[in-house]
């Protein structure tokens, strides 16, 4: 799969050596994730919470534009949803443990 990512690269006249520290752990999580055989739900949590960081390091970066910044906010809303999707069954099992829980000490 790397083959893939790295004509990608090519077509937009990039090389993996011109990569920020940032896209270069982007691109190894990528390829990481388009390696294996099977995505499991980890390997989404994980990208997904990959990718946040990503945009919120970016968003700390005072040379980048603002409408880029702008921009980046849907991309950010979309995997915090994933995010939130993937874990709201874990959520609401805790919050109905500690609901049991409390009834039990009363």
């Amino acid at each position: 799969m790397k083959d893939i990512l790295n004509k990608i690269l090519a077509r937009r006249g990039l090389k993996l050596e011109d990569l920020d520290k940032e896209e270069k752990k982007t691109f190894d999580q990528w390829d990481k994730t388009l390696s294996k055989d099977e995505l499991t739900l980890e390997d989404i949590k994980e990208f997904c919470k990959a990718q946040c960081s990503v945009i919120e390091n970016k968003w700390k970066s005072y040379d980048m534009d603002q409408n880029k910044k702008a921009e980046m906010i849907s991309y950010h809303v979309v995997y915090k949803t994933l995010l939130a999707v993937i874990e709201s069954p874990k959520v609401e099992r805790e919050g109905l443990e500690r609901n049991l829980n409390q009834l039990l000490n009363t």
